[in-house]
């Protein structure tokens, strides 16, 4: 099991930036695979990215080359580091990690980011 804690949410204009980390009650280096998504209003939750343990690492079609997904397995934490923000982007960002055999799913409580126009 872990517990997952986003922060670093907020709100920006578009074209800003902002970075999320996600910090984690355990240690990350043997998780699956730890990620990013996203919930809009009305609309279903969808991947934004993820990194596998071994650094292998996909990324939305959407927000390919404007986001990156890290990790520092001595702090425990995962970042999402967003770039020239559009109004499309505005949700609510959940951080995920899958653990074991069978791959179980935990999810941080989430953070709002809301980007103007």
């Amino acid at each position: 099991q872990v517990q997952l804690v986003e922060s670093g949410g907020g709100l920006v204009q578009a074209g800003g930036s902002l970075r999320l980390s996600c910090a984690a009650s355990r240690s990350i280096f043997s998780i699956n695979r730890m990620g990013w998504y996203r919930q809009a209003p009305g609309k279903q939750r969808d991947l934004v990215a993820a990194m596998t343990s071994g650094g292998s690492t996909n990324y939305a079609d959407s927000v390919k080359g404007r986001f990156t997904i890290s990790r520092d397995n001595a702090k425990n934490t995962v970042y999402l580091q967003m770039n020239s923000l559009k109004p499309e982007d505005t949700a609510v960002y959940y951080c995920n990690a899958a653990i074991g055999y069978n791959w179980s799913n935990y999810w941080g409580q989430g953070t709002q980011v809301t980007v103007s126009s």
